[in-house]
C-alpha cells in the first residue's frame, strides 16, 4: 500500500500538469514488475485535440515503446480517475496485471462506477483493481477544474 500511495502522488503530479495546461486532471504512471517507472502522462485531449488522447492510453503507448512489446506483463497502471470503457478496454488488452485508481468517475467510469469492464471474466487475462487511493487529492483536483470552468462559462 505505501508503493500505491508513493506512486499515486506522482499521478497525481502528472493531473496537475494537465490542469496548467487546460486539461482535465487526469494523470498516469505505470511501473513495472520490478517496481521502475516506465511511464507516466497526462490527459492531452484538448491540446491535441484527440479525444483518445487520455492519460491512461498515452502512458501506455510510452510503456510500450520502453519494454519493446505492446504485452505490459507484471506492470501497474495508476491513474488518478477510474478508467474509462476505452482506458479500460487498452488496460485488458495490454496486459497490465493491475489498475490502481483515485477517485470514481460516475458518468464513464468502467471498473464499477458506471459499468465493471474488469468483473466480466476474460479468457485470456484479469486485471487486478484498486480504488480510492487517494481518493480525496484526486477528487479534490477535478472539482478545481470544473468550478474554475463553470466560473468562466458564468462570465461569458
Amino acid at each position: 500500500m505505501k508503493k500505491d500511495i508513493e506512486y499515486m502522488l506522482l499521478a497525481l503530479d502528472e493531473a496537475r500538469k494537465a490542469l496548467s495546461e487546460g486539461e482535465v486532471p487526469v494523470g498516469c504512471i505505470i511501473v513495472d514488475k520490478n517496481d521502475s517507472i516506465i511511464s507516466m502522462a497526462y490527459n492531452k485531449v484538448e491540446s491535441n485535440k484527440d479525444a483518445t488522447h487520455h492519460a491512461e492510453v498515452l502512458a501506455i503507448r510510452k510503456a510500450t515503446q520502453v519494454v519493446g512489446d505492446w504485452r505490459l506483463l507484471g506492470a501497474t497502471l495508476y491513474t488518478t480517475l477510474e478508467p474509462c470503457f476505452m482506458c479500460a478496454g487498452a488496460t485488458i488488452l495490454s496486459r497490465l496485471k493491475r489498475v490502481v485508481y483515485g477517485c470514481m468517475d460516475p458518468r464513464h467510469g468502467a471498473a464499477g462506477s458506471l459499468v465493471n469492464l474488469f468483473a466480466i471474466d476474460h479468457p485470456i487475462h484479469k486485471v487486478e483493481i484498486e480504488g480510492g487511493v487517494l481518493e480525496k487529492e484526486a477528487a479534490l483536483l477535478l472539482r478545481q477544474f470544473f468550478q474554475e470552468r463553470r466560473k468562466k462559462k458564468c462570465l461569458v
